[in-house]
């Protein structure tokens, strides 16, 4: 029972940006794209009412999250974000009045049970409050390295697959240091109170990778295909937070011949979730790139 608060707004969590990403999608397809980053994005898209209510539903899915992770494990709460991908296009299904096909369906199925496989092979345990500084340095000076290289070598790509991956790389990088800096945030904020909480350094922090993730988020699905992108953001962020629990928070997963399910609870994860972004329905949700040739895309026309 003390797992069921964290897991419960850890889904929450997930369902909201489930509903953020489909909203924000389809609204980041309809404004102009360019081959690099392009600030003027964001001013965009915030004169389209569907993608402010993509926000709000980022918003909220930054409360349950930060429920989550004041209340549980990053190595459990993170983990069960792979359900975002499947959410999302059950999400888009019914918000375009279309039927998920029965090889989607059994997608989900193959991510749902592969998760229950992964997370109940790893059993983790733990749930430190607080990281001393000597254990933040490596790690935000290695992921900050990480987002800078990622970003670079995608804009030197053409739009498409690979850049849609690594800039959704990037993406899950900046979502994991996110949720490691929120955790340690949320724990100030409940055992010393808000002055303590807004006079941390956790809390820009986690301020600035926030708003890196939804910067990079936004380029990475104008980029190219939600199949590049968003399997590259999901499996990311988990496999990452997983790492910084054991890393950081002294989390703990079983090892020895526990990991042999733990692989197969992965493998039928990456399985579902690589299937899930490749039925028609994410034709809906893909790159302009996929339906359009270039002179009908910069005429913002798409192909019947």
């Amino acid at each position: 029972m003390h797992l069921f608060v964290p897991v419960l707004f850890a889904l929450l969590s997930a369902l909201s940006n489930a509903l953020a990403v489909v909203l924000q999608r389809q609204e980041a397809l309809a404004v102009p794209s360019s081959t690099g980053f392009r600030p003027g994005l964001i001013l965009d898209l915030l004169r389209r009412p569907l993608w402010l209510a993509g926000i709000v539903a980022v918003i909220a899915a930054g409360v349950c999250q930060a429920l989550a992770l004041n209340t549980g494990p990053l190595t459990i709460v993170q983990p069960l974000f792979v359900l975002e991908l499947p959410l999302a296009l059950i999400v888009a299904s019914i918000l375009m009045r279309r039927h998920l096909p029965a090889m989607g369906w059994v997608a989900v199925g193959f991510v749902v049970v592969g998760l229950g496989v992964a997370l109940g092979a790893a059993a983790p345990t733990g749930n430190r409050t607080q990281v001393p500084m000597d254990r933040w340095l490596p790690v935000l000076v290695v992921g900050a390295g990480a987002i800078v290289v990622l970003s670079g070598v995608a804009l030197r790509r053409p739009e498409g697959r690979a850049r849609a991956a690594l800039l959704g790389t990037a993406t899950a990088i900046s979502y994991a240091l996110t949720a490691a800096l929120m955790k340690s945030a949320t724990h100030i904020l409940a055992d010393h109170g808000a002055a303590a909480f807004f006079t941390a350094w956790q809390t820009y922090a986690f301020a600035v990778t926030g708003g890196t993730a939804l910067f990079l988020l936004e380029n990475a699905l104008q980029a190219g295909p939600l199949v590049a992108s968003q399997p590259a953001i999901t499996l990311g962020d988990a496999t990452l937070s997983l790492v910084l629990g054991i890393t950081l928070y002294e989390e703990t997963v079983r090892s020895g011949w526990w990991l042999a399910p733990q692989i197969l609870g992965l493998a039928l994860i990456a399985v579902g979730a690589v299937t899930l972004a490749r039925i028609p329905l994410t034709r809906s949700l893909v790159a302009a790139e996929e339906t359009a040739d270039p002179s009908s895309r910069q005429a913002g026309q798409t192909l019947p």
